[in-house]
């Protein structure tokens, strides 16, 4: 086994915290001594946020399951014709996961904050499942309806999961990698410890991409994975590992801490899918409206986080169930700007994603197989973006 295999398993409990856990942490003692929980409070303290705030933070984003046999008694069938004749059905439930706390799921959250589900029959909730392999697992499962994820489902796509791209709203990496101080260039964590946010998703892939450029490889080093931003951060606190790959605003809680910036990875501007609209493909025959109904309200909350600063940053803070400032406005700035009004897949973002997986199928796979634009390209081209920006 490998040294970063070993590593995965050794952690694999401290960067684990399931969606399904129906007690509450403050009320189970084996939660309570976990390393997992121990870091999170840990890095709460040291970065500004109180251990309370975080404790807010999880039940905010649990909240769903908990709940969901009350919230969700009208579940969305993708594969059900009848449902969408229903009588009750004129507002039809679609649970959307998301797998990190960062400002490019602003426009998720300004659907229900605003409600514009409400304006295409639906009512969107937010699910927030950490780490994309997860969350990929859990929209193959029926527990989410779409995933916004990057690479991981590139992976499960190569591993034949009937999943497929509807749109892409952050086409690039949007990570940076902040490091202890003894580290001052990237080549200098040759033989060195390097935390990422899941094998095989987003900010794993970055740091493959980004190694390239530096004619360098995960060998190089070694790899320690985790499940969300602010325990790899904990972990760089600690000394556990010499450098961490983040994302807005765990970027700005890295800086309160002292560390600085190695480099940012966003501004190679390297085309992949940080953050795409993930459907199962039977959606797209057997309920099409519902599908092109979402991808309106997705272009909608766009929409609003480019022109509604304010809004938006509302909704970030509900979400982040925070009132820093600070950390909102990171959040805001670090993704907003990369938002396209269409959000269209493009081949060459696809071939990256397959370009750093070593998956046995990747160097036979086609580019065009892993997307469909047809929903994007019918709102384009019927004038309803032109609508939706008042002819701009």
């Amino acid at each position: 086994m490998s040294t970063a295999s070993v590593l995965e398993l050794k952690f694999a409990k401290t960067t684990q915290w399931p969606l399904d856990r129906h007690s509450r942490a403050r009320g189970n003692p084996a939660i309570l001594r976990s390393p997992g929980f121990r870091l999170a409070p840990a890095i709460a303290s040291l970065a500004g946020m109180t251990f309370e705030l975080l404790s807010r933070f999880r039940e905010q984003h649990t909240r769903f399951t908990r709940t969901k046999l009350l919230l969700f008694v009208l579940p969305l069938a993708f594969g059900s014709a009848g449902t969408a004749t229903s009588l009750h059905a004129a507002t039809l439930t679609i649970r959307v996961g998301y797998p990190q706390l960062n400002g490019g799921q602003t426009p998720l959250w300004n659907i229900p904050e605003n409600k514009i589900d409400q304006k295409y029959g639906l009512d969107i909730k937010p699910v927030y499942i950490p780490g994309g392999v997860r969350l990929t697992q859990s929209v193959l499962s029926g527990s989410v309806d779409i995933a916004l994820t990057g690479g991981a489902a590139v992976n499960a796509m190569l591993s034949g999961a009937e999943l497929i791209y509807v749109g892409m709203p952050v086409p690039t990496y949007a990570f940076s990698v902040y490091a202890r101080p003894e580290i001052k260039d990237v080549p200098d964590l040759r033989g060195r410890v390097l935390a990422v946010i899941t094998k095989g998703a987003s900010s794993d892939h970055a740091s493959i991409a980004l190694l390239r450029q530096y004619k360098m490889t995960q060998q190089d080093m070694k790899i320690l994975y985790f499940s969300r931003q602010e325990d790899a951060l904990a972990a760089l606190k600690q000394g556990i590992v010499s450098a961490a790959v983040h994302s807005p605003p765990t970027t700005l809680m890295a800086r309160r801490l002292g560390f600085k910036e190695l480099v940012n990875i966003g501004s190679l501007k390297l085309p992949y899918p940080f953050m795409g609209m993930a459907i199962p493909r039977s959606a797209l025959q057997q309920n099409p409206d519902l599908v092109r109904n979402f991808v309106k309200a997705f272009l909608a909350g766009v929409k609003i986080a480019i022109e509604q600063p304010e809004t938006s940053k509302r909704a970030i803070a509900k979400y982040f169930a925070t009132k820093d400032q600070e950390i909102i406005d990171e959040a805001y700035r670090g993704f907003v700007p990369l938002l396209p009004k269409v959000p269209y897949v493009t081949d060459d973002a696809i071939r990256a994603a397959i370009s750093v997986t070593d998956h046995p199928k990747a160097a036979a796979a086609n580019p065009k197989d892993f997307y469909d634009n047809r929903f994007l390209q019918e709102l384009e081209s019927s004038g309803f973006m032109k609508e939706l920006y008042g002819g701009r």
